[in-house]
């Protein structure tokens, strides 16, 4: 598409309203993304689109912004849904589009997900809310009980849609898809584009434009990456050695363990040796995971040792260092992890723990 600028250097260039534009600003932002420079002038003329980028690179502004700039202030009925994978993202998604909406009165963005209470979000969307952003499981939950309307629905965005496949939520998106009427706008990202993605995309998409990141934008420049070969018997000690090497007084530390149980052990033996840390892994409710997300942004916690599926919404401004204690199973969550770092325009820095038997895995 051609009609694309690509010589965008402000966020004045895209036509927003200067209420947006002075929400962007005060937040700091001060280049768009390349995502962001393919994806706004697009979604703000009313096109349908498929674009591939990773988390970390600016995405969520990207449709959250174009959102706001088509929303009716004036009408109190749901006109956007934002699907995301997870309660965390979901959170995340919503507190951002809040922040985007802080000059424009009369927004209203509501989280919507699983344990939370049901009667408190019908409560909320019975006043009236124009976004809402949630979980295909609790969406549907709305949509059955008819306390979702989407009479006047203008835009859905489908974010981390590999991630909703990977979790087992691509038929929930569907049956979403075929509730919303036939007239609205579409937005998809998946980082990857399995088959059974395209298939959603062909089947609930019209004329859709391709936006694709390049690879090299996708691996985060702005993060330093190290790796440290380890025996696994010598990981904690080279985890201690690094923790008393790197400052974190001013950032903070996340160190991904492979399961619950590592989790729990890693903080226990952290503990015992004077640190300030926190697990967050799926174990846990939504509140106890909140309460350690407000820790961290508030810099009372220096170290959370996290499970991916916790940690995938995480994004706190004050991360530094990311470390792999345990290494993942993809190379796709490699990256997914330390985008946890390097995040508005900081740098960041990850470390790699490899043992011997996987040597191959580190070449990946």
């Amino acid at each position: 598409m051609s009609s694309i600028k690509e010589n965008i250097e402000s966020f004045n260039q895209f036509g927003l309203s200067d209420e947006i534009i002075k929400a962007v600003k005060e937040i700091g932002y001060e280049t768009p993304s390349p995502i962001q420079i393919k994806t706004i002038p697009v979604l703000v003329a009313g096109s349908d689109i498929i674009g591939q980028a990773q988390t970390g690179t600016g995405k969520t502004a990207a449709f959250a912004l174009p959102i706001l700039h088509n929303i009716d202030v004036g009408s109190r009925a749901l006109q956007a849904i934002v699907l995301t994978p997870t309660r965390e993202l979901a959170i995340q998604v919503a507190e951002a589009i809040h922040s985007y909406a802080k000059y424009l009165k009369n927004v209203r963005v509501l989280p919507v997900y699983g344990g939370q209470s049901i009667f408190q979000q019908v409560k909320h969307l019975r006043s009236g809310v124009q976004i809402i952003v949630g979980t295909p499981g609790r969406i549907m939950d709305h949509i059955r009980r008819e306390t979702i309307q989407f009479s006047e629905l203008k835009m859905v965005v489908l974010d981390e849609a590999d991630e909703m496949l990977r979790m087992g939520f691509i038929d929930d998106v569907e049956w979403i898809l075929s509730h919303t009427p036939k007239e609205r706008q579409t937005a998809l990202f998946s980082a990857t584009m399995p088959k059974e993605v395209r298939r959603i995309a062909e089947r609930h998409l019209q004329d859709a434009v391709n936006i694709e990141i390049e690879r090299k934008t996708l691996t985060v420049p702005a993060i330093k990456q190290f790796y440290i070969n380890v025996a696994e018997s010598q990981k904690t000690d080279v985890l201690t050695k690094i923790l008393e090497a790197e400052s974190t007084d001013e950032v903070s530390v996340l160190v991904f363990q492979r399961t619950k149980m590592g989790c729990d052990k890693l903080v226990d033996k952290l503990k015992a040796r004077g640190y300030s840390v926190e697990a967050m892994h799926g174990d846990m409710n939504q509140n106890q995971r909140e309460a350690v997300i407000k820790q961290l942004k508030a810099g009372k916690v220096e170290i959370v040792v996290a499970t991916d599926v916790a940690a995938r919404g995480l994004d706190v401004d004050r991360i530094g260092i990311v470390i792999n204690y345990d290494m993942p199973g993809d190379t796709e969550s490699y990256v997914h992890r330390i985008g946890r770092t390097g995040r508005a325009g900081r740098t960041g820095k990850s470390i790699l723990f490899v043992t011997p038997r996987q040597i191959r895995m580190k070449r990946d």
